[in-house]
């Protein structure tokens, strides 16, 4: 069901329209972790580690798929706000058009230059060919992944969170049934990792497309509908392009990380693969908050209440540290165990590392969660040199030192430190940019 966000309680309306796609994206992850825990445990610690590698290369496809989200997801928020349905279902369609044409050049590009890429980051040879297979298979399915996050976005700015949560919680939960059959009973080893992935994304995704095309049916227009529009397509990309520039950022720098990281071995690299893994569940999850942030304020700002912008600020704030809470007691308490879903030995080279990293970041994610729910509001506001700023200096400064603290004598604790500094710093950033938003010279009585 359709919900407008310029209306009610702030604190209300974030938990009801939040809490589903933090449980969405829960699911989502589970993709990834099936695929992580099934290769670790059924396969081998190769097997693992050459799914973990292969995972910081398939981010480079999933910042553009979510750029395609993001953009479309602003801009029909905001047109949603402003009762514009007609022009909403253009920029729906328009986006569907455009994400079919990139989707088709990263699959050329991917199958390509994969082989290229795993020798950039330096792959072990033990595990460059099952990394090459689950990448060649992953590739294949990004049509699915594309569609499914176009939808997602539709339903988030119609303030619909609760039918992507329907359609991820079964597809996922179908995921780790198919992944276990593929690999355990039919011995499909990596390669039955990555078929059940793209089946049960593709399931997730039709499904997906279906319910957006008959929900915008029972939105009332008058008139005929275009189809594609190059000005939305313009005032798409200038959310999109940043958006996924910013993602690519990340992945990029992922990916260099992940090649310091590969000098160190296939033990650290597994220990690494499980324990970024957890990491990547929360980051993810704090990240949706901050789309779901962007939703509500591109719906206020197309309204023109303004002044609720700063009162959702505090509210998503308030929402998201209170999942941090339970969140970080739970890693820092019960890493070991968490870390054992994917390994059949506790102990060891690669145990010791995913603990290690655990426990140096997890204290900061109240840091950047903060940073997270002030770069939603910054994207929803169409704020995005500032928002790109913030984000490119935290991942500048991982890179740069996780390089130099692995060779100064920390070795891989100094990779892990880069990302507690390198967030510190984005969140002051993100933060003050925040408050140069014109939400903050509204009047206190004009607010409501």
């Amino acid at each position: 069901m359709n919900k407008d966000l310029t209306v009610g309680k702030p604190s209300t309306i974030l938990w009801q329209f939040c809490l589903p796609l933090v449980g969405s994206i829960l699911f989502q992850q589970l993709y990834n972790i099936a695929d992580s825990l099934v290769a670790g445990k059924f396969i081998g610690e190769n097997a693992l580690a050459a799914v973990g590698n292969s995972y910081e290369i398939t981010l480079i496809f999933i910042a553009f798929a979510f750029g395609c989200n993001i953009g479309c997801s602003v801009i029909v928020s905001q047109l949603f706000g402003a009762k514009d349905f007609k022009t909403m279902k253009t920029a729906v369609y328009t986006t569907l058009i455009a994400s079919a044409v990139l989707c088709g050049v990263l699959m050329l590009c991917g199958l390509t230059l994969c082989d290229s890429l795993l020798n950039l980051i330096n792959t072990p040879p033990e595990i460059i060919a099952d990394s090459k297979l689950y990448l060649d298979i992953y590739i294949f399915g990004l049509p699915f992944m594309f569609y499914y996050n176009v939808s997602t976005g539709v339903f988030s700015a119609m303030g619909d969170s609760k039918t992507p949560f329907i359609f991820l919680a079964a597809s996922s939960t179908s995921n780790i049934v198919v992944d276990i059959l593929f690999v355990k009973a039919l011995n499909m080893g990596v390669a039955g990792v990555a078929w059940a992935t793209f089946l049960c994304q593709g399931v997730s995704c039709i499904l997906a497309v279906i319910f957006v095309l008959r929900r915008l049916a029972k939105v009332e227009t008058e008139g005929k509908i275009q189809k594609f529009s190059w000005t939305i397509l313009k005032n798409i990309s200038i959310i999109a392009i940043p958006s996924i520039l910013q993602q690519s950022f990340v992945s990029v720098a992922n990916i260099i990380i992940q090649s310091i990281i590969n000098s160190f071995g296939a033990s650290v690299i597994a220990g690494y693969a499980a324990s970024v893994k957890l990491n990547n569940l929360v980051i993810t999850s704090f990240t949706t908050l901050g789309n779901g942030m962007s939703n509500y304020t591109a719906q206020n700002v197309g309204a023109g209440k303004l002044g609720r912008v700063k009162e959702g600020f505090a509210a998503g704030l308030k929402l998201i540290w209170l999942l941090c809470i339970p969140v970080v007691i739970l890693y820092l308490v019960g890493g070991r165990y968490l870390v054992y879903l994917f390994m059949e030995s506790p102990t060891g080279p690669a145990m010791d590392t995913a603990l290690q990293f655990i426990k140096i970041i997890t204290p900061f994610y109240f840091v950047i969660s903060a940073k997270l729910v002030a770069d939603g509001v910054l994207r929803g506001a169409g704020m995005m040199k500032k928002f790109m700023i913030a984000t490119f200096t935290d991942m500048i400064l991982r890179v740069l030192l996780a390089k130099i603290l692995s060779g100064t004598g920390f070795g891989t604790s100094g990779i892990w430190m880069a990302w507690p500094i390198g967030w510190s710093i984005a969140t002051v950033i993100s933060i003050l940019f925040y408050r140069t938003g014109k939400w903050n010279k509204v009047p206190k009585e004009a607010e409501n």
